[in-house]
């Protein structure tokens, strides 16, 4: 790889603070989606519209299949692109109206009928999956372009994550509400125009994504980093360096094992709180909660954190907390003692949400200083490709679990090993994860901070 003109990697003036504001407000947008997306829209074809369980599992890992292969494309094909915007700007500005529109159609079906469903569903979740990792993708790999040392980016990261957060939540709990008020709600069940109601929720919900989205495109001067020349390496060439950078492959195993740690706590806290504190699926909201009201303020104090120690030493500290609120799961037997651990846990997910963008846009610009290009889109793109399969693994290490404890699917009790098997997935196994992900951290070697 080439270096490139210094002159054309001079760099541009910081952004104002209403940038880091604006731009931050796309990621609502970015996890709106993608939360709505993975918890409803399987409950949405097979129990309310009657599609097979089954076919619907085919189409979710086609689904995943492509997501995961499409991130190193896309961003490939980001980092090459050259035009009067930049390389980045002109996959939001085109494609985040056909995104939300995507979106809408996810919940509104054009046909009936069980097989016609599937097919239908299967075309408008690939279209879908086009849609979404080209524009997020290139909304992310923005953030390294745009916001340059570490206090800028502590800074322009936390606004980041505190709408994505938002995003998340409203993601989850904001979809009841519209699918069950508007669309006639109760009355929609009766005379059957629940397809209605549905529909109506995506069009709000769209309709938030790309108001975000339109935002966050105003937080981009228009003389920028995003306008930084493309790079020219070609694909299988930008992979293998991509790879063979010892900072990425550090950062992205440690990464890999965080998030790993973090969708298993998602998706284990629904079984514990139903056999371990035997308490109603309502019972949810406030044990998940406390980790979002924890995590949106704290996301400001692991801003100042770093600032001050440096990414490496502060991603350190972030996983040593972390782990240690695991192992209160042995022991955690009511609803507030839970809601205590949890809160306690937003620490740490607050810290993770932050400094895995931060540690990736440091290794960009190591990767800059070495090969004279820029390729946040390649390393954004990998990124996703690796971390997508944690997901996978997931319900993978749930399901082992659940069967060796004596899980009963459907069963109204279940025997006491279920909850013993979730107490030990929580308190033992994943502290036991994010060793390693500690590990990879201590070997991370850009220890600069600048």
């Amino acid at each position: 790889m080439t270096a490139l003109d210094p002159a054309a990697q001079a760099a541009p003036p910081p952004p104002a603070p209403a940038s880091h504001r604006s731009y931050g407000a796309g990621n609502l947008g970015v996890q709106l989606l993608a939360q709505t997306f993975a918890t409803y829209a399987t409950f949405f074809y097979v129990d309310h519209l009657g599609v097979d369980p089954a076919l619907i599992g085919v189409a979710m890992v086609v689904h995943g299949v492509l997501s995961a292969v499409l991130n190193p494309l896309f961003g490939h094909l980001s980092d090459r692109t050259r035009s009067r915007w930049g390389r980045r700007v002109p996959y939001i500005a085109f494609g985040m109206a056909p995104l939300a529109a995507a979106f809408v159609l996810v919940w509104f079906p054009l046909v009936s009928g069980p097989a016609a469903l599937f097919w239908y569903f299967l075309a408008v979740v690939l279209a879908f999956d086009v849609l979404f990792v080209l524009v997020a993708l290139n909304y992310s790999a923005l953030f390294p372009e745009l916001f340059t040392g570490i206090a800028a980016r502590a800074t322009a990261s936390s606004w980041r994550q505190m709408f994505g957060i938002v995003g998340m939540v409203a993601g989850v709990a904001a979809a009841p509400l519209l699918y069950g008020g508007l669309g006639w709600g109760a009355m929609g069940a009766v005379l059957g125009l629940v397809v209605l109601g549905w529909g109506a929720m995506g069009a709000v919900l769209g309709l938030v994504v790309l108001g975000s989205l339109a935002l966050s495109l105003r937080g981009i001067p228009p003389a920028s980093a995003a306008s930084a020349p493309p790079a020219t390496v070609k694909l299988l060439p930008a992979i293998r360096y991509t790879l063979a950078n010892r900072a990425f492959v550090t950062y992205v195993a440690g990464s890999f094992l965080l998030q790993l740690t973090v969708a298993v706590l998602q998706a284990s806290l629904p079984f514990f709180t139903k056999y371990a504190l035997r308490e109603p699926d309502s019972a949810n909201t406030a044990v998940l909660g406390a980790i979002f009201a924890t995590a949106i303020p704290l996301v400001y104090v692991w801003a100042r954190v770093t600032r001050r120690l440096g990414p490496r030493r502060t991603v350190l500290a972030v996983v040593a907390v972390y782990a240690a609120a695991f192992p209160f799961f042995l022991v955690a037997g009511t609803t507030a003692a839970t809601v205590a651990v949890t809160a306690f846990m937003g620490l740490g997910i607050a810290g993770i949400l932050m400094l895995l963008e931060i540690l990736l846009a440091e290794v960009i610009d190591d990767d800059e200083r070495r090969t004279g290009a820029r390729r946040e889109g390649m390393y954004f793109g990998m990124n996703g490709f690796i971390v997508k399969w944690s997901s996978s693994l997931q319900a993978v290490v749930l399901s082992a679990v659940l069967s060796a404890s004596g899980y009963v699917a459907g069963a109204a009790a279940q025997p006491d090993t279920v909850v013993t098997g979730v107490r030990v997935l929580l308190g033992v196994a994943c502290p036991l994860v994010l060793v390693p992900a500690l590990a990879c951290f201590l070997l991370y070697p850009l220890r600069t901070g600048r």
